[in-house]
């Protein structure tokens, strides 16, 4: 990695203005950049700053780097979960652990660029927002993409209950009422950008132009985003279930519509031969619609158990301060108990 001029360590004790939540996934190749750059932007922004890097199970170099950058610049901390649960599990594991009076969250590629916290902040300073979201323009995409990102967004808002911006990700920065309100939601099917939206606190939004990763490759498949947008759909509402009621009622008439049908025509032609291809044609379209309707039911009574189950949505196995605890309180008892924590500082 490269010479960089080594930070002051922080005390606990010490007021911290600015956390900066970075999950981190086989970011081996990206690292070295990314705490260059997050020291040199961070040092003019303010003294008072922490960066929290979570390694979210990474199998390549990523956790050995870790340690090695918290020993070289103390205020860059680190948290390691147990295995890959997932960044929205990560990205909760780093709120939770941020000291500071506003905490940052951006990703570890730099497609978020960091110069952008320079003009974030300012709008969170002036007291008149709880939230500045940064939000990518679609400039240089293609269209085709552009054209189904759109088309993505305007069919998630007719049927979740929160307004979801097209361009507008994690990169975020956020007051301490805000992320107290984010930690108060014990879910354990999380869907972050709906969160940030679902908790509402005036919003101001600052757009960027589309940044290419610095290094490695995206860990984002097709199938991948086809689930995200799922966990979109079914996490602040139950439109789809109302929907597959409607399905089943529209092909119930369907039905009934096409047996009064056949029997007119026997009435009036005779009884025929049952047509092979129509009887096929029949059975295979209700049954996917009750294929359909099943698995509707079934991603939600699967939300439901996991809910039950109250397990962690992470575990950490390592950390830069020895005594960080495995995991962390999250919803109504969080409320509860951060004034304690924050009121006996160790």
């Amino acid at each position: 990695m490269s010479a960089m001029p080594a930070v002051p360590d922080p005390s606990t004790s010490e007021r911290v203005e600015l956390s900066v939540v970075v999950p981190c996934y086989n970011e081996e190749e990206s690292l070295p950049r990314l705490v260059e750059v997050l020291t040199e932007e961070l040092s003019a922004l303010t003294p008072h700053f922490e960066v929290i890097l979570v390694d979210d199970g990474s199998r390549d170099r990523t956790l050995p780097m870790l340690r090695e950058v918290h020993a070289a610049h103390p205020r860059f901390r680190y948290l390691s979960l147990s295995r890959n649960f997932g960044k929205e599990s990560a990205m909760l594991a780093g709120l939770s652990h941020a000291r500071g009076e506003k905490v940052a969250i951006m990703d570890a590629d730099l497609q978020h660029p960091p110069t952008l916290l320079a003009q974030m902040l300012p709008l969170l300073d002036s007291g008149d927002y709880s939230q500045v979201v940064a939000r990518r323009t679609r400039a240089g995409d293609p269209a085709l993409r552009t054209a189904l990102s759109r088309l993505y967004y305007r069919m998630m808002n007719r049927l979740v209950d929160v307004d979801l911006e097209d361009g507008v990700g994690d990169f975020r920065v956020l007051d301490r009422r805000a992320v107290r309100a984010l930690l108060t939601l014990g879910e354990t099917n999380r869907f972050s950008k709906g969160l940030f939206a679902w908790i509402g606190f005036p919003t101001a939004v600052v757009d960027y132009e589309n940044v290419s990763r610095e290094a490695g490759a995206t860990k984002w498949s097709m199938r991948n985003l086809f689930n995200y947008g799922i966990d979109g759909v079914v996490s602040f509402n139950y439109r789809p279930l109302r929907m597959s009621i409607w399905f089943g009622i529209l092909a119930t008439v369907i039905a009934v519509g096409y047996a009064l049908w056949v029997l007119v025509d026997a009435i009036v032609h005779g009884n025929s031969v049952p047509g092979y291809v129509t009887t096929i044609c029949a059975v295979t379209a209700f049954g996917g619609v009750q294929l359909i309707v099943l698995g509707v039911i079934g991603e939600y009574l699967g939300r439901i158990y996991a809910e039950t189950k109250q397990r962690p949505l992470f575990l950490l196995k390592e950390s830069s301060e020895s005594d960080a605890p495995v995991t962390s309180v999250l919803g109504r008892e969080h409320e509860v108990l951060e004034p304690t924590e924050r009121s006996h500082p160790e």
